[in-house]
């Protein structure tokens, strides 16, 4: 009896292999009708959708992507900020590997510190495969003069923001459409440009394969939004109605609190134009569309992250290493493939966008990746789902911080610069998500576990060191 079960179990597990693995080979056959649509909001929080329990306002087009596809529940940015989160998502690489791990000014002063040339981009790879690429919002990796530009890196059109401090206005003076600077009237939604050129886009390349890559700048600061967005809020939030806020380069804007519902509404809205679009051109079925977020929530130019619950039932923001800094939204919408109303806990990241993209249209996987491919838990084949052995994040600014995951277990080092042997607090996450109990005294072997990992994963960086 016992070698009829062994034998009994041995064919299905090789029966769901063999399913799995034609599943995905036909996929992979298939790729010259697979589009992937990747929309990054720009310092959103856990808490700030409808479908990850906001109450105060609703996001019902992004909210659609979890109805009609899949919801994950333990999904992480590259980083607490934005630059090194983005370099993570196009080289795959953690930021103990990552060549871009802070935001910082690059030597001419000018955008953002550049990634070299010979780093290679998940949008390089989907161009080897046929993909005609473009990016549309925030760059933050390069300027259109240096090695780091987009379109050097496997991007045929580029139209936004080339650096992360002018993206802090709304009403910029100019914006930059591939290598060239477009002068504006400082009164134009810089959005609403940025969606046009997407779409437009879209529907240029609807007859082949493409990536488009949407890093919007919503709802980072300053709290700009056009005025017939807010007029609906102003009653609810009437009591900071005189506060005003100026931030950055922007005009100062006049209650600001009743601006952040107002931009997520605009975000929603720009979400339904991308999918409204996508079903117009009939695309919708053989179309990737994620949506995510590249950090935690912030609480500048006047946002409330506190009043609107940004962070969730998470602790920490921005620029913090707790699950409030860099636990994510992430949806997965892909009509032909996932299940509707589908939720996983599969733990991932941004750098696991690489390998997922490497596997889906069949490209070995380069060398140095920190990634695991997500794409078996997108067919629904959980069983072949490889999992992480860690997680592991640094922050070179605020004294320099570090953090790592393995399986439930946290472990976060606070000023790294001044003492890179000192304490490692420790939490459980399926005990104690808001990290409010440390239990590095009581399990003293995952200290050292934790300390040797962080050790081993951190590579040094002449450009980024823990300050």
């Amino acid at each position: 009896m016992y070698w009829i079960n062994f034998l009994f179990t041995a064919v299905i597990a090789c029966f769901a292999y063999i399913m799995s693995s034609e599943t995905l080979s036909a996929v992979q056959n298939d790729n010259n009708k697979i589009n992937i649509v990747y929309i990054i909001a720009d310092d959103l929080g856990y808490g700030d959708l409808s479908c990850y329990g906001q109450k105060q306002f609703a996001t019902p087009r992004i909210d659609s992507l979890a109805k009609d596809g899949l919801k994950f529940t333990q999904h992480y940015a590259g980083s607490t900020v934005c630059a090194p989160s983005r370099c993570v998502l196009m080289t795959g690489k953690h930021t103990g590997h990552s060549y871009v791990r802070g935001n910082r000014r690059a030597p001419d002063g000018f955008a953002d510190w550049p990634i070299a040339s010979e780093v290679v981009t998940v949008a390089e790879i989907l161009k080897k495969h046929g993909y005609t690429n473009g990016a549309f919002g925030k760059w933050g990796l390069g300027n259109p003069n240096n090695e780091g530009s987009p379109l050097k890196h496997g991007f045929d059109r580029f139209f936004g923001y080339y650096s992360q401090a002018d993206a802090h206005n709304y009403y910029p003076p100019y914006l930059h459409y591939n290598n060239k600077k477009i002068e504006l009237d400082r009164k134009t939604y810089s959005h609403d440009l940025i969606v046009t050129e997407a779409l437009r886009f879209i529907r240029e390349n609807k007859d082949r394969l493409f990536f488009c890559y949407l890093p919007f700048t919503i709802p980072h600061a300053a709290m700009q939004v056009p005025e017939k967005y807010i007029t609906p809020w102003q009653e609810k939030y009437a009591e900071f109605e005189e506060v005003s806020v100026k931030y950055s380069s922007a005009d100062p804007v006049k209650n600001p609190v009743a601006a952040f519902p107002a931009m997520l509404n605009k975000l929603d809205e720009t979400v339904g134009q991308v999918l409204d679009l996508l079903k117009e051109l009939e695309l919708e079925k053989n179309t990737i569309v994620i949506f995510t977020s590249d950090n935690g929530p912030h609480h500048e130019g006047g946002h409330r992250s506190d009043l609107f619950d940004s962070n969730g039932s998470l602790t920490g923001y921005k620029r913090d290493l707790t699950e409030g800094g860099i636990r994510v939204p992430f949806l997965v919408r892909w009509s032909s493939k996932i299940k509707p109303e589908t939720v996983t806990e599969h733990i991932s990241a941004f750098w696991d966008f690489f390998p997922s993209v490497c596997e889906l249209v069949g490209e070995p996987l380069p060398e140095g990746l920190d990634g695991v491919s997500y794409l078996p838990t997108l067919l629904g084949n959980t069983k072949q789902q490889k999992q992480h052995e860690y997680l592991y994040w640094e922050f070179y600014e605020q004294g320099g911080k570090r953090a790592a995951r393995i399986g439930d277990w946290k472990g976060i080092q606070l000023n790294v610069s001044k003492n890179p042997d000192g304490p490692i607090a420790v939490y459980n996450l399926r005990d104690d998500l808001a990290e409010t109990t440390d239990l590095s005294k009581e399990h003293t072997e995952l200290v050292e576990q934790f300390r040797k990992l962080f050790e081993n994963t951190h590579t040094p960086s002449d450009v980024f060191k823990f300050r």
